[in-house]
């Protein structure tokens, strides 16, 4: 099983990081690690994201668990379970103006050892992410 995680204290306020989190059509002004996202960010709706390490290949996935200002799970992959990529992304209150940032992504699946060989190493991309999302959250929280 191969994972990769982050997390971050943002100094705005848990409703605020949500806000910028799950307004797809804004994500190329503060995600430097995203070349485009396609789709609403609600409960049960598909996404199709084009990252900037891959922007040769689009990932269709689906948002499959949205509890609002607290956390939300998209997953992707092959049919019957073969391979599963599943990104859970979680904002905690630390106080009335600060919150923690935590996202992490874990493969599995009978075909995940063969696949993830060829996944790169995400570990950065998922620091840069986090970091992006500090600046512009905190940048526009009032």
């Amino acid at each position: 099983m191969k994972s990769f995680s982050t997390s971050i204290q943002i100094d705005a306020p848990a409703e605020k990081v949500w806000e910028v989190l799950t307004d797809a059509s804004n994500w190329s002004q503060w995600n430097t690690t995203i070349e485009k996202i396609d789709g609403t960010i609600a409960p049960g709706n598909k996404v199709t994201v084009v990252t900037k390490a891959s922007p040769d290949q689009a990932f269709p996935l689906k948002v499959t668990e949205f509890i609002p200002n607290q956390s939300m799970v998209w997953t992707g992959g092959m049919p019957l379970g073969l391979f599963t990529g599943k990104r859970t992304y979680s904002i905690n209150p630390i106080s009335e103006y600060s919150s923690e940032f935590s996202m992490s992504e874990v493969f599995t699946g009978l075909m995940a050892p063969l696949i993830t060989r060829s996944i790169p190493d995400l570990q950065p991309s998922f620091d840069e992410f986090a970091s992006c999302l500090k600046s512009y959250a905190e940048s526009t929280a009032t």
